[in-house]
């Protein structure tokens, strides 16, 4: 089975450049979690009507934290995080979402596992720059966290091409980037360049 490439906006870009790059990456990708800490409810709103005006299927959109924008944009789901709903009560009240969970422990992704969700997001694997002066997780973390659990994982945080062969090892069902993706100087050959360990052919 072909593994997973999701892509994480890292809140640094305007709604323009946003919807310019993910139109034209969206081909190569799984998923597109919006994940916009500091704009209004309007803004995330706006931004996610970009996206699907530049071809960007809303199968593949994911909005962190907001279950609200998710059913009024009619995208797939909402990504969930410690200051979210419980997702037992996403999942109950909102059942047409798919809800997924960050977690970063073996513990964590057991309870979130067993409040439903339909994937885990866990990290950060690698030192990342969002990240500074949090030590990783490892490898060893994430193998732990995959075999613990039977819900799909999905490993995030410094994960770049030369580290995706020991990472996919693990037993994730993907991986999740930012920076190396959107900010990188040809977005298009970076995810591709992603998507040569993935089997991803377009």
């Amino acid at each position: 089975m072909d593994k997973k490439l999701h892509i994480v906006t890292t809140g640094r870009q305007s709604a323009g450049e946003l919807s310019r790059i993910l139109g034209a990456i969206h081909p190569y990708i799984d998923a597109i979690h919006v994940r916009e800490k500091e704009r209004t409810s309007r803004e995330i709103y706006y931004i996610v009507n970009r996206l699907t005006d530049q071809g960007v299927p809303s199968s593949k959109i994911i909005i962190n934290d907001r279950a609200d924008i998710a059913l009024a944009t009619k995208v797939s789901g909402v990504h969930l995080g410690h200051q979210s709903l419980p997702a037992a009560v996403m999942k109950r009240r909102f059942p047409s979402l798919c809800a997924g969970a960050s977690v970063h422990s073996v513990d964590e992704a057991l309870f979130a596992q067993g409040q439903g969700v339909d994937y885990l997001l866990f990290g950060h694997v690698f030192s990342t720059g969002s990240k500074p002066g949090l030590p990783p997780k490892g490898l060893c973390q994430l193998e732990r966290a995959v075999s613990a659990v039977e819900t799909p994982v999905i490993a995030i945080g410094g994960v770049k091409p030369e580290n995706m062969k020991e990472t996919l090892e693990t037993g994730v069902e993907g991986v999740a980037v930012m920076s190396g993706v959107l900010e990188a100087a040809d977005p298009v050959a970076a995810v591709q360049s992603y998507g040569q360990y993935l089997n991803k052919v377009v």
